[in-house]
């Protein structure tokens, strides 16, 4: 009898007390992970949406926002002069799309290319001294970019160790001015064989989004090809450290059985290894992509976009939007057209590299 009179008054208090406990721990949760929230936050969330504002208005980034007359909202405008509107704005926006879309397919293939090359070098047995080449190659990764972009401009320079060397090697060498050079080298090397503008018809003036259609198949110039070389120099370090921990974690049995089997190293490496590496490709190229769609940094110590544009960036053109020419609203547009770029491409490739990973 006393049992069930003193049952019913425990199980309020037994549940009472998990419930306690569960807010507790999500109390403790939340505690833990606030720090990083806030910070995530403060500086991620809230500018994307103050950017996102701002590309709708036409502020100069110089006028308080306390004055009420600071700037005035215009809509889609900014975006309609990038994209729709003939003028100066698109053509120079549409200038830097070319120019970042040959940067990109230039350095992302060969930086990944590379770095798993010199991953697999480094992790071979036979190899002595690891230590030294491993930290040899990381080694420009963790180097100032500027202090590195000083000294490219150093070896190229019309006088530079690198004409001073294929001088030595080709005594007919003539001096390319590396970073004065605003031709591309795809039409460089058409003109050794005669085929420039002028010869190829009318068709080659055609204009698209205000860019001449022979522009557009320039490739990259000249400059920009000694940018991109500076940089798969300074990533490709990263990049191996990436790749030599996965083929740290490749089980070697997996090796060893396909030894027995008969197979030899270039079997064995396009056959296991490639396969194997593939969620780490996805990584490696997914940070490549982000990385080389923000150049800023290398343009700006060593051209600021010239010569003639063909260095111009869409990073580039953000600061120069809106510290340059005071159109922080254009800069705000201009930034978030490259989000939706950067996300597009990494949408693409994660479908090409992503989905065989998975697999």
């Amino acid at each position: 009898m006393s049992e069930s009179l003193t049952s019913p008054l425990v199980t309020p208090q037994r549940v009472t007390t998990q419930a306690d406990r569960r807010r507790q721990e999500a109390l403790t949760g939340f505690g833990f992970i606030a720090p990083a929230l806030t910070i995530l936050i403060v500086f991620l969330v809230i500018p994307l949406i103050a950017a996102g504002y701002f590309s709708l208005t036409d502020w100069n980034g110089i006028t308080p926002l306390t004055r009420e007359d600071a700037y005035q909202f215009v809509g889609l405008r900014n975006y309609e002069r990038l994209l729709i509107e003939d003028g100066i704005r698109q053509e120079r926006f549409f200038t830097a799309v070319k120019n970042t879309v040959y940067y990109v397919l230039g350095v992302v293939p060969t930086q990944t290319f590379f770095a798993l090359i010199l991953a697999v070098i480094v992790n071979q047995r036979w190899l002595r001294a690891k230590d030294f080449f491993r930290t040899a190659f990381y080694f420009p990764s963790i180097t100032s970019s500027v202090v590195i972009s000083l000294i490219f401009m150093f070896l190229f320079s019309s006088n530079g160790l690198v004409n001073q060397f294929l001088h030595s090697i080709f005594p007919g060498y003539r001096d390319v001015t590396w970073l004065n050079d605003p031709n591309g080298i795809i039409h460089n090397f058409l003109g050794l064989f005669g085929i420039t503008r002028a010869s190829v018809g009318d068709w080659a003036s055609t204009e698209i989004a205000s860019i001449r259609l022979w522009d557009w198949i320039s490739g990259p110039s000249v400059t920009m090809l000694m940018i991109m070389m500076l940089n798969v120099w300074t990533t490709i370090g990263t990049m191996m450290v990436i790749y030599l921990a996965a083929l740290q974690n490749i089980p070697g049995q997996v090796y060893e059985a396909a030894v027995v089997d008969g197979a030899n190293a270039i079997q064995i490496f396009r056959h296991i290894t490639v396969p194997l590496l593939r969620p780490t490709t996805f990584f490696v190229v997914t940070v490549g992509l982000i990385g080389a769609f923000q150049v800023f940094d290398q343009i700006f110590v060593i051209s600021n976009g010239g010569p003639a544009n063909t260095t111009l960036t869409i990073a580039y053109l953000v600061y120069a939007s809106g510290f340059t020419d005071n159109r922080m609203g254009q800069a705000a547009a201009t930034a978030a057209v490259l989000f939706v770029i950067i996300f597009t491409f990494t949408l693409l490739q994660r479908r090409i590299v992503g989905e065989q990973a998975i697999e």
